[in-house]
């Protein structure tokens, strides 16, 4: 493009047309085999195939003429430095291109030409996708139509048929309003780092910039605030130190964008690598008892190198030449077998080589037996046999023929899926899991099931039961029972359930609750009443009264009864060693006749003496008392737990001291210094810590001790247990100074934002704030930020702004003297993330090499592959030569095998797009004396294409 043209359009973008002669890509073999030779007499021939191919172009015609009013015509004559006749001008919007070689151009040798849009040489429009061949002899007679939409821009077009010079430019006007807008304009730094996140050696720089109006013009770099300079590819450096590369972008419109930057450091790479890579071999594969492979066995090397890296691998099986290991190794060939491996770093460092020996037997009859499967489910259940919470089925398979190949499972009528572990269900509801198993011959078992149904958990129990008392008994005419009473108490729990009731009868201790209580000592009694439940919520005690008074008939109050427990406890409440279990009867009336105990659970014994128990564990006691007149007192009991003694104390506390106050640079306390003195003892626990100043005799330590009398100081501390053990004397240090003149000044407070930008400058998702503050004199005391216009809050963390819009953080600090600094601010704007790539790869191939006069190519022919993303960008693109297994492309593709060829090709995006594959078919022939290239009127020769 000429610069008064650039001057001229600045609102136009460039697109690139190029021309380019590749038959092969357009016709079958049939095709080409059957097309016409140049110079040669052809009579037009007729077959189902080119009528429809004819009914579809004269269809194609009718679209374009209704849809494009505007015609722009290419013709080709017999010139290979020119097109006859271009167009040099359009207007942006629908247009026909119509691209015409045929006898009445002026092409009478018969010369094949093509029309090809490049879409990918920098500087141009890529957004037309054209690739037409016309030769006077084909179906169309040379002339052949395609309907486009064309932007604004300057498209360029030329012929790549070797030796054809043809190039030429088509300036599309926009016609539109004047672009005001800057490009957009980007930059990444790659190469190889450090753990540090240093370039190792070298760095490179890569800017991008677009702009959808006019077009980006040109491209500027500046590294190290060296000048602007002009970028045409990625800026390497490789100077060992830190560096900033700025950037900038320039529309066709001279809008300039503002300046970006990338900063990063360069390290210099490692010392030589004179170390050979690690390498090893691992076989594997079915096994027989006697530890030999059945029927193959697959060797896998793995070479590692942490200096240079790994180059090659190599192999040789059974002392053959070593080869290139590209891949795991299978070995099929019964008898006995050695594998010999080495590896070679990037540095030429080779390993030792090493090897793995194995034999490989016949392996046995053919399997017919399916394998054995079964299923186990496990888990929590409740009373109904549910699976609470959650349900985990553990499915196993064996098969002692060819073996287990898969296990899979179904849950719920979903479709089988692979069994790598056990399976855990938590819906709650009904569930069937359906399994099955295959062995290494094929053989599938039926598929067999388990039921089960999985209920959710029970809410946490937080409340108490609830619970009532009923008193009865025969009462005289004042309402006082008569002989006796009994109080029967009922509890109920909705949640977890009642776990134990108790009662207490004129205000003696509590004992459990399992009957109703008969009361037969005449006067006024009151019986108190609570419940636990089984989550350990226990109700508030409530209580009866009433008055019992005597009959006029005999004796029918059976005694009154209790028990006492005593002994040492712990801090739990357990007894440590013993308890004691003290019965205390009476009876008003005939008296106490005897006095029964009994011990977990055990026959009821006479009670002579209080009873010692010394056991380890828990442990309940029932008591009751008869009186002379028979009468029987209902059982009471006491529930304890008698633990084991600790062994005895013998290890001092712990102790340690800390210093804390405001520090100077040399590391005095300035004014004042605190030391707080800590102890712990896991035995018999802390009795007392002491302390001593400066050599003064030693005090008790109570709270923390304050030293604010300037100079150097000692502080010793010990502690002593309550066994008597004291720790030996340890001590600080540290010396106290004057303190300064007073502060007046503001502590210094700054604010930085960061964050993924988009090209804008804006934030994608969130922003994050970062506020630093620092006082040179009494230090910082707190940090304050305001987000939005919202009140002050203290600041203790970068702080994350997530909601998409405009944004303003304050932030001011305060130091320990009291002094505010300005608040100052920040102001940014968060954009919502882009959606989600679903947009497959464009994807091309084209061919090269030289063909001779029937368009075969001669000794060799090289496919290269293009593709493109403009969201993600590519990961991968890949090839697949004559129906082989896609390999991964890295650079052009040589085909030098003689006979007909078909490559297929595709493109993968970073977001896991995979673009339709594509296909190049085309004929290799041979370079030697044999070859046969028809060239019209010369016999045999091959010709350069």
């Amino acid at each position: 493009m000429t610069g008064r043209l650039r001057g001229a359009l600045r609102a136009t973008v460039a697109v690139l047309l190029v021309c380019v002669a590749l038959p092969a890509l357009w016709l079958s073999p049939a095709e080409a085999a059957a097309a016409p030779r140049p110079g040669a007499q052809t009579t037009p021939q007729s077959t189902p195939q080119t009528e429809a191919r004819q009914e579809a172009r004269q269809e194609a015609r009718q679209l374009v003429n209704q849809a494009a009013a505007q015609v722009l015509t290419w013709t080709a004559d017999n010139s290979i430095t020119a097109y006859k006749d271009t167009p040099a001008t359009a207007v942006a919007g629908p247009a026909t291109i119509v691209f015409e070689n045929s006898m009445a151009t002026g092409s009478t040798f018969g010369m094949t030409h093509t029309l090809t849009f490049d879409t990918t040489t920098p500087g141009y429009n890529h957004d037309v996708n054209v690739n037409v061949i016309a030769s006077p002899y084909d179906a169309d007679g040379g002339r052949h139509e395609i309907q486009v939409n064309l932007t604004p821009g300057v498209y360029r077009f030329f012929c790549a048929i070797p030796g054809h010079q043809m190039v030429g430019e088509l300036v599309v006007t926009a016609g539109g309003p004047t672009d005001t807008t800057a490009p957009q304009v980007s930059a990444n730094v790659s190469g190889e780092k450090d753990a540090d996140g240093n370039y190792v050696g070298s760095a490179t720089v890569t800017v991008s910039a677009s702009d959808t109006e006019s077009g980006v013009d040109r491209v500027e770099y500046a590294l190290d605030n060296g000048a602007f300079t002009t970028y045409s590819a990625p800026v390497s450096v490789n100077q060992v130190g830190s560096h900033t590369v700025q950037y900038r972008a320039t529309d066709k419109a001279g809008n300039v964008s503002p300046a970006g930057s990338v900063s990063f450091r360069v390290v210099a790479p490692p010392a030589e690598d004179t170390t050979a890579p690690q390498v090893s071999a691992q076989v594997t594969g079915d096994k027989d008892a006697d530890g030999n492979y059945v029927g193959s066995a697959t060797v896998t090397i793995a070479a590692s190198d942490s200096e240079s890296g790994l180059d090659t691998v190599e192999y040789s099986l059974d002392s053959q030449p070593f080869a290139l290991y590209s891949k795991a190794l299978t070995v099929d060939q019964p008898g006995a077998h050695r594998v010999s491996y080495r590896a070679t770093d990037k540095a030429g460092n080779t390993s030792a080589v090493a090897s793995v020996t194995f034999t490989i037997v016949v392996p046995p009859a053919e399997d017919t037996t399916a394998p054995q499967v079964s299923a186990q489910v496990s888990g929590d259940k409740d009373a109904d046999g549910n699976y609470v919470g959650s349900a985990t089925v553990t499915v196993s398979a064996s098969d002692t023929e060819s073996g287990v190949d898969t296990v899979e499972y179904a849950l719920d009528d979903g479709a089988f899926t692979a069994y790598t572990g056990p399976i855990s269900v938590n819906t709650a509801g009904s569930h069937a899991v359906k399994y099955r198993a295959k062995d290494k011959a094929g053989n599938t078992s039926d598929a067999a099931s388990v039921s089960f149904t999985v209920v959710a958990p029970e809410q946490e129990d937080t409340t108490a039961p609830e619970v009532s008392a009923q008193v009865s008994g025969n009462k005289d005419s004042d309402g006082n029972y008569v002989g006796s009473a009994t109080v029967t108490v009922s509890a109920t729990d909705g949640e977890s359930g009642v776990a134990t009731v108790e009662y207490s009868l004129d205000g003696r201790p509590f004992g459990l609750y399992s009957a109703p209580v008969a009361v037969g000592q005449p006067g006024a009694h009151t019986v108190s009443y609570r419940a636990t439940d089984k989550a350990g919520n226990t109700s508030d005690a409530a209580s009866v009264s009433f008055t019992v008074v005597a009959p006029e008939q005999k004796d029918t109050t059976p005694p009154l009864v209790s028990a006492q427990v005593s002994g040492d406890k712990d801090g739990d409440g357990n007894y440590v060693g013993s308890a004691t279990v003290t019965v205390s009867a009476s009876d008003t009336e005939s008296g106490v006749d005897r006095v029964e105990y009994a011990l977990d659970g055990a026959a009821f014994a006479t009670y002579a003496a209080p009873v010692s128990v010394n056991a380890a564990g828990a442990h309940t006691v029932q008591y009751r008392a008869t009186d002379k007149a028979g009468n029987v007192s209902p059982a009471g009991s006491v529930s304890f737990t008698v633990v084991a003694p600790e062994q005895e104390d013998t290890t001092a506390p712990e102790v340690s001291a800390q210093v804390s106050g405001d520090k100077d640079s040399d590391g005095n306390y300035v004014g004042s210094a605190t030391v707080t003195v800590s102890a712990s003892d896991s035995e018999s626990g802390v009795d007392t810590v002491e302390y001593s100043l400066d050599g003064q005799p030693f005090a008790v330590y109570s709270k923390a001790l304050t030293v604010d009398q300037p100079g150097a100081h000692r502080v010793s501390y010990r502690a002593t247990d309550k066994a008597g053990n004291t720790s030996a004397v340890a001590s600080a240090t540290f010396t106290v100074v004057v303190p300064p003149d007073k502060d007046t000044t503001a502590p210094q407070a700054s604010a930085g934002v960061s964050g993924t930008k988009d090209a804008d400058g804006n934030y994608v998702g969130s922003a994050t704030v970062t506020v630093s503050a620092s006082d040179t004199e009494s230090g910082v005391d707190r940090v304050e930020y305001a987000l939005d216009g919202a009140a002050f809050a203290v600041y203790t963390a970068p702080i994350s702004v997530n909601k998409a819009g405009a944004h303003t953080v304050q932030y001011r600090a305060t130091d320990k003297a009291g002094n505010v600094s300005p608040a100052g601010s920040v102001s940014f704007t968060v954009v919502a993330p882009e959606q989600e790539d679903t947009t497959p790869p464009q994807v091309s191939a084209q061919l090269g090499g030289s063909m001779d006069w029937a368009w075969n190519y001669v000794g060799s022919a090289t496919l290269t592959i293009a593709a493109t993303d403009g969201e993600s960008g590519v990961a991968t693109v890949e090839y697949s030569l004559d129906g082989r297994p896609f390999a991964l492309y890295a650079k052009p593709v040589a085909v030098g095998q003689p006979g007909a060829h078909t490559v297929s090709y595709r493109a993968t995006d970073k977001a896991g797009n995979t673009s339709a594959v594509g296909t190049a078919t085309f004929k290799v022939v041979g370079t030697g004396p044999g070859s046969d290239c028809p060239k019209p009127g010369k016999g045999k020769g091959c010709k350069d294409g």
